[in-house]
């Protein structure tokens, strides 16, 4: 893509590009979002950067359904990398998700398409506003995505994850001191689920909320938040391997375990020094590889949140519907059997391990489960209990929990989980 950071554009136009530079990194090259936005908005300071995120981001959740209005008007259908298909895209989810002006939309993206058809452009959006055209009130999914999960969960899930994309997640905290969570829920609002829990609808940005400082409160979806409750409160050692960015390792320090937190990542680890500075917590923290990394001595407890496609958090990181592909999901389920088999190794004898992943798919969930356990003897599943749980999520039959799109809905959701308790004899 040429690069047109030097030369002067108009206001707006720069703003415009990056999110074109976002979309063509994940949908081209299979990057996340996260990951492409500093080299995507380096022309661009503040506000600008989170405004192109957010015509990226919210281009991806209705993708499928952009494309089918542009196909709609067109007599030949532009191909899908066209600079023009993408100028189209980004100004029409201005005008029918953002809200920005119809003018205003239609001028930033012209100037994307470097010399190409701007009449053609022109001519389709100007055609499609004036036909009033409206998104459908349910998003469809990209169509690989939208087969996978109806084969794995049912046409109920699906249009569930529908309706999902297609709002804003809330915000959920977990509360250092459960004993605090009334007192907090006073002072912020929303409602609590469970103790140590409280969903944000509306709020302050999270640095200005009270608490926030004082590290009385850390962000973390319900769902995120469930596998290290399910290891309770303790006085053992407990290993959080890929721990980064530390929300369980928060959940475990606060809950009187002596922590090892675990994670190969430089940067995650970074923000999980952070997050433990502005708590006052404490853990050892280890930047290693868990494939080549060995703790002295079995722990009492092992917290696994495996590597994965990430599929389950497509509320907040819609790139992944379109950069997680089979042979991805294949990749990350042969590395969490290889993290499972050897920390497996690490639980002292009578000792618990929970084994999680964010994702939505089986071969990432319940298969790594039943394939584990078939090789496994000296391990059980150590059931969940309804008590353990908020109100609408619930054990499976096997006594393992799996989220879904669906689940809380009516509160706004949760996101894609599976996670086993499994004991040591």
């Amino acid at each position: 893509m040429p690069d047109y950071t030097h030369a002067p554009e108009p206001l707006g136009v720069p703003t415009r590009r990056a999110a074109l530079r976002l979309l063509d990194a994940v949908l081209r090259r299979g990057e996340s979002l996260e990951s492409a936005l500093p080299a995507a908005t380096r022309a661009i300071h503040g506000p600008d950067r989170g405004l192109a995120h957010a015509i990226a981001a919210e281009t991806l959740r209705r993708l499928p359904d952009l494309d089918a209005m542009i196909d709609s008007v067109t007599k030949t259908n532009l191909p899908d990398d066209a600079k023009a298909r993408m100028a189209l895209r980004i100004a029409l989810v201005q005008v029918l998700i953002l809200g920005t002006p119809s003018h205003a939309a239609i001028s930033t993206v012209l100037p994307l398409v470097d010399g190409g058809p701007r009449k053609l452009v022109h001519g389709v959006f100007g055609t499609l506003f004036r036909a009033n055209m409206l998104l459908p009130e349910v998003p469809t999914l990209p169509a690989p995505v939208e087969l996978r999960w109806e084969a794995a969960w049912g046409e109920e899930m699906v249009d569930a994850a529908g309706r999902a994309i297609a709002q804003v997640p809330p915000l959920d905290l977990t509360i250092a001191d459960p004993s605090e969570t009334e007192g907090w829920r006073e002072k912020l609002g929303g409602e609590s689920f469970m103790p140590g829990h409280l969903r944000l609808g509306d709020h302050d940005s999270v640095p200005d909320m009270a608490g926030f400082g004082d590290g009385a409160w850390w962000v973390q979806d319900i769902a995120a938040s469930l596998p290290a409750r399910l290891l309770g409160k303790g006085e053992g050692h407990v290993l959080d391997l890929c721990a980064a960015p530390g929300g369980k390792t928060l959940q475990l320090a606060s809950a009187g375990w002596t922590v090892t937190s675990v994670d190969n990542s430089q940067s995650r680890i970074k923000r999980l020094r952070e997050n433990l500075y502005r708590t006052h917590l404490k853990a050892e923290v280890v930047n290693a590889d868990i494939l080549e990394w060995a703790p002295t001595e079995p722990a009492d407890r092992v917290l696994i949140d495996a590597p994965c496609s990430a599929t389950g958090i497509f509320r907040r990181h819609p790139d992944v519907l379109h950069r997680v592909r089979p042979s991805i999901i294949a990749e990350t389920a042969a590395l969490q059997a290889r993290i499972f088999a050897r920390a497996a190794d690490w639980v002292k004898p009578g000792g618990t391990l929970v084994y999680a992943t964010c994702s939505l798919e089986p071969s990432e969930g319940e298969a790594q489960l039943d394939a584990f356990l078939a090789t496994r003897s000296d391990y059980s599943i150590a059931p969940v209990d309804q008590s353990e749980l908020p109100a609408g999520i619930s054990p499976t039959e096997t006594g393992t929990i799996r989220t879904l799109p669906g689940m809380l809905a009516d509160q706004g959701g949760c996101d894609g989980f599976f996670i086993a308790r499994l004991k040591r004899s």
